[in-house]
């Protein structure tokens, strides 16, 4: 017996993509909108197919995704946000909230999320990861997405 394997291949098509995006920071965010935005329509998918929300904080990015997944209009779900070390721990515990129910969001949903919500401990590094030329994480989200649903497409 061969072992079957799934390669995804990020392609674009005809997907229906929804992206929740985080105002604060959004010196940051735009970046990664624009590096997924790019993406998205170099590999195929039709500006029309995409939408994007707008949400005040990377706190409520899980609430307004999950929103949007139960429309049942979207294939996945893009999340881009940055959250950057200030003076106390209220970071980690943003951050760490927002995985968890970006995670819970694609388990209950079957969607698939991809995490673009940059956790980092100054602007600094959160800049050099919304390069606009390379390393840019809203990119690379937009690419994991279309990869994950390749790879979701031919599991039967």
């Amino acid at each position: 017996m061969a072992v079957k394997v799934y390669e995804g291949k990020p392609e674009g098509g005809s997907r229906r993509i929804a992206i929740v995006s985080s105002r604060f920071n959004d010196l940051i965010v735009r970046r990664l909108l624009k590096g997924a935005l790019e993406t998205l329509a170099l590999k195929g998918v039709p500006e029309e197919n995409i939408e994007v929300a707008w949400v005040p904080g990377a706190w409520e990015i899980p609430a307004a995704a999950a929103k949007m997944a139960g429309t049942g209009r979207f294939q996945g779900v893009i999340a881009l946000g940055a959250v950057i070390r200030g003076e106390t721990t209220h970071h980690e515990h943003i951050a760490a909230e927002v995985a968890a129910g970006l995670g819970r969001l694609s388990e209950k949903s079957g969607l698939p999320v991809a995490f673009g919500v940059l956790t980092t401990g100054n602007l600094d590094q959160a800049l050099a990861r919304a390069g606009e030329k390379n390393d840019n994480k809203g990119a690379e989200a937009a690419l994991h997405l279309l990869e994950t649903l390749s790879v979701l497409d031919q599991i039967q």
